[in-house]
């Protein structure tokens, strides 16, 4: 009997897990990547002797990691060897420091030998979070691709826990009054590109995810997931075609029979697994008469997430740093605005310095530092021009690191490669340099987040940051198995077997 064929769009994360399991359950399954490299945002970046993760450096949350191999038939740890983070990240003001951990005695005591008092408050955030986290989850691993399941047992008792009249900050306001401690739990809506003001309070579960499951690197970069990923979708039988990027997909009566790829050929297929940026897809892969509820108008309305520039520096010489610390503006809410709202170049923005050489010798040189440095920036729908930009603002961030750090870096850089928003939007096709995609206010989250079966289109199927339940590793691999397990239940539903 043939195999039913699934193509994949993209060799990021979401479209390499959904390719292992799907490799895995007797699929047909063809990975079509336009890059000559696997791993999108999550894959290496090299210069010289160095090597940097491209884009996501946190990991938490890897048991998610580990079903998805588990559901794949094989066991993550024989592919990568993770270390936990006794530190999991330094939280730099100018008064002090704070060093999180996810020893909860370790971290109790802590806070409250720098803020006297809210000891306690700690503990019973993580006690009142982890019972939020118990509701949402359900909602956060099945589909929503109806209203009506809204009216499900487990979506009634989540909404409450939504908080949808309350912001990420509001939330943290229950516990902690001091400034500091309450960006020390709400900075992780950076990780969603959105601003703590706006983020829904439901996200307080972005601090608990790492204060209860701990952050972990992966030896050689979180880019070796992508890289283990691929390794067994090839074992399982599948194909991944790098260099080879989809031009359009080949729609007949609302129905997506296959893919016109870039040199011309066409790939039928049963099944569309779409993987490419969502918003860049909706405006590349389809004809505008196409999709009309995610038309290129309607795209363009969409809230969407910051940028991020980057810099990735080799220094020759050994540096004292952690392997994460954020360094906070001196007017964090004032930067948050400028990069959300008035979309303008800071000069106090925020900065995150990841030294993973410090854990990971494999990283640099014996004697060396490979530094990855990180400021969110507004989106391309500011207007910036960053060609022209580029060289001040990467000035300015070295002025601000050294200055922060105590240490002096930039007479010791080796080797040094800049990624600007427009880099983000040209060459590794990000909608607008938006690195963390769709934004995720309420209007944008579950059913009102692109479904992962396609509304419009019928056999194209969605995974990534761009669909429910969102961006971030832990959800964009819940994206995959959602989505592979709808497509394995729709033929199991039919009677055929794969």
């Amino acid at each position: 009997m043939q195999k039913q064929k699934v193509a994949i769009i993209g060799a990021g994360p979401g479209g390499l897990a959904a390719a292992m399991m799907l490799s895995y359950r007797g699929f047909s399954v063809d990975v079509y990547e336009k890059q000559p490299y696997i791993g999108g945002r999550t894959s290496r970046v090299t210069e010289g002797d160095y090597h940097f993760d491209l884009g996501p450096t946190f990991f938490s949350m890897p048991h998610i990691l580990e079903e998805v191999f588990e559901a794949s038939g094989r066991n993550l740890h024989d592919y990568v060897e993770l270390k936990e983070l006794e530190t999991m990240y330094e939280l730099m003001f100018d008064d002090l420091t704070i060093h999180a951990t996810r020893n909860r005695e370790k971290m109790k005591k802590h806070i409250e030998d720098l803020f006297p008092g809210c000891g306690g408050r700690y503990e019973q955030f993580m006690i009142d979070t982890k019972k939020k986290m118990n509701k949402l989850m359900p909602m956060l691993q099945n589909q929503h691709g109806s209203l009506l399941d809204y009216v499900r047992l487990r979506s009634l008792k989540a909404l409450p826990e939504l908080e949808a009249g309350r912001s990420l900050y509001d939330v943290l306001g229950r516990y902690f009054d001091d400034e500091r401690l309450k960006l020390s739990f709400t900075f992780q809506s950076k990780y969603l590109g959105m601003s703590p003001w706006e983020c829904p309070g439901a996200f307080s579960i972005l601090s608990y995810m790492e204060h209860e499951w701990g952050v972990f690197h992966p030896v050689g970069g979180l880019n070796r997931l992508t890289q283990a990923m691929a390794e067994v979708v090839k074992e399982n039988g599948g194909r991944i075609h790098t260099g080879l990027g989809v031009k359009k997909l080949i729609v007949d009566k609302k129905q997506v029979t296959g893919l016109r790829l870039d040199n011309g050929e066409v790939i039928e297929a049963d099944d569309v697994v779409m993987n490419a940026d969502f918003a860049r897809g909706m405006t590349t892969l389809f004809e505008e008469r196409q999709v009309k509820k995610y038309s290129k108008k309607v795209i363009e309305k969409k809230k969407y997430s910051c940028s991020t520039f980057m810099i990735y520096a080799g220094v020759k010489k050994t540096v004292n740093l952690g392997h994460h610390t954020i360094l906070f503006s001196n007017d964090y809410k004032n930067n948050v605005e400028e990069i959300t709202k008035t979309k303008k170049l800071s000069q106090d923005p925020s900065i995150y310095v990841q030294h993973a050489s410090q854990t990971d010798p494999t990283l640099a040189p014996e004697g060396k530092s490979a530094l990855y440095i990180l400021a969110p920036v507004p989106n391309n729908f500011s207007g910036i021009e960053w060609e022209k930009e580029k060289d001040k603002f990467r000035d300015l961030i070295w002025n601000l690191v050294e200055e922060k750090t105590g240490q002096k870096l930039r007479d010791s850089v080796e080797v040094e490669k800049i990624l600007t928003p427009f880099d983000w939007e040209h060459d590794k096709q990000v909608y607008k340099g938006a690195t963390f995609n769709l934004a995720h206010n309420l209007g944008q989250m579950m059913y009102f987040r692109p479904h992962n079966q396609f509304e419009e289109v019928d056999r194209l199927w969605l995974v990534g940051g761009g669909t429910h339940p969102g961006s971030g590793l832990p959800t964009i691999f819940e994206s995959a198995r959602i989505t592979s397990n709808a497509i394995t239940k729709k033929y199991h539903k039919a009677g055929m077997h794969v």
